[in-house]
């Protein structure tokens, strides 16, 4: 589309859209690996903007601007999510943390309860009929896009056009900015192969040919999903798509053929890898990108039935409570999808939750078994929410069980 002629008022460049951010305003970022860092960028470099309030849910380009004292002094950040390249400015107090499930932001936007006067969005390029796609990022950016009073986007021609409600239409969007630039990448890092190994071989005596599968945020529950390679009939309706399901996908393991819900599609909200993985859900039908709301929603996630979730964990007691957001007094991550897939698990037919944790940190230094959480640490699992936990070495079964075989199941 010639959106010079279709739409000329609306096409500005980087620095004339950035000026529509009034001081004061509090701006919606879009999520990941999907944010527009163009946009970011000249939102920062602009001194003239200043008081402006940040929310995002996993933020990456401002990571090379919370060290410096003027960039903190005209912007307060907060985050739903702690990525890893924010985590020291956490630690620091530089930025500000908000604990929420992912299911419930939408609805928050909806309700004014967190007002957004500006979102900053990246899409794909507008087709003959009006339409752009919001690519690998719906999850909470649709929400942020439809609640905010102004919507600035960054056509970029390197966003993977996707399937689902991932389409925005033209008339949706205030402002356009032509800007071409590579995508984010996220490659996840194996920190101990001999655990990874030990770990996906008991997650994979645990999943059954045909069973719908969520894998949570993580390089953990990432690198043991290679080891599912000898299954069947796999499904996946997840948050996140990373680039542990490639292999997976592309040897028809996942054929989503058995799923009791939305069959023949992967069903997710976002997507964080590498180019290869881009590539393959550009204008791929088999993907199904919808908002957090959805994909997260406990009651959606229980229509599949043999649904498992996997996701992994900093700290665990013997009485199977379950520290995911913090060491200590310090928070490390966030809440993120963890317990909408856990409770969403626990009530689907034959589903369950598997919480896959390493049993120490620092090179054997540090136990994450522990007799108690340590001081400051948040419970983002109750005991009661927590059906299996798998370690390097073994599988604690902890459903319906009593504390004393809990800490038997834990400690043999």
């Amino acid at each position: 589309m010639d959106l010079k002629s279709v739409c000329p008022d609306k096409l500005l460049t980087t620095k004339e859209s950035v000026k529509k951010i009034k001081n004061g305003s509090r701006v919606f970022i879009g999520t990941g690996c999907g944010e527009p860092q163009r946009l970011i960028k000249a939102m920062v470099e602009d001194l003239s903007i200043q008081d402006i309030v940040i929310y995002q849910m996993l933020s990456s380009t401002l990571s090379n601007y919370v060290n410096d004292e003027n960039f903190l002094s005209r912007f307060s950040i907060k985050l739903f999510f702690i990525s890893v390249l924010m985590r020291q400015s956490a630690f620091e107090g530089k930025i500000d943390y908000i604990p929420v499930y992912l299911s419930q932001i939408p609805e928050i936007f909806a309700n004014h309860e967190i007002g957004l006067d500006v979102a900053l969005i990246q899409v794909s390029p507008i087709d003959d009929h009006g339409y752009c796609s919001l690519g690998i990022s719906v999850d909470i950016t649709l929400a942020g896009m439809k609640n905010a009073d102004i919507v600035i986007a960054q056509i970029n021609p390197e966003m993977p056009r996707t399937w689902g409600d991932s389409m925005v239409h033209i008339d949706e969007i205030d402002y356009l900015v032509e800007h071409k630039e590579p995508i984010l990448e996220s490659l996840a890092q194996i920190k101990n192969q001999k655990i990874v190994e030990r770990i996906g071989h008991y997650v994979n005596r645990l999943v059954d040919d045909g069973a719908t599968l969520q894998i949570g945020f993580g390089h953990l529950p990432d690198a043991v999903v290679p080891y599912l390679s000898g299954k069947k009939d796999l499904g996946i309706h997840t948050q996140v798509i990373t680039d542990g399901l490639l292999p997976l996908l592309k040897k028809q393991v996942i054929t989503n053929k058995k799923k009791s819900y939305l069959p023949d599609r992967v069903v997710a909200s976002l997507c964080m890898g590498s180019k290869k993985l881009y590539d393959y859900v550009d204008n791929n039908p088999m993907f199904y990108f919808k908002s957090s709301e959805f994909v997260n929603d406990p009651n959606v996630i229980a229509k599949n039935d043999n649904f498992i979730s996997i996701s992994s964990a900093l700290e665990v007691d013997l009485t199977g409570q379950i520290c995911t957001d913090s060491k200590g007094y310090l928070f490390y991550s966030g809440i993120g999808d963890q317990v909408d897939f856990i409770r969403g698990s626990a009530m689907s037919k034959g589903g369950f939750s598997i919480i896959i944790i390493p049993s120490t940190a620092q090179n054997g230094k540090v136990s994450r078994i522990v007799p108690h959480l340590s001081e400051g640490a948040g419970v983002a699992m109750t005991r009661g929410d927590i059906d299996i936990i798998v370690t390097e070495y073994g599988i604690a079964e902890m459903r319906r069980k009593s504390i004393y075989q809990r800490v038997m199941e834990l400690a043999r």
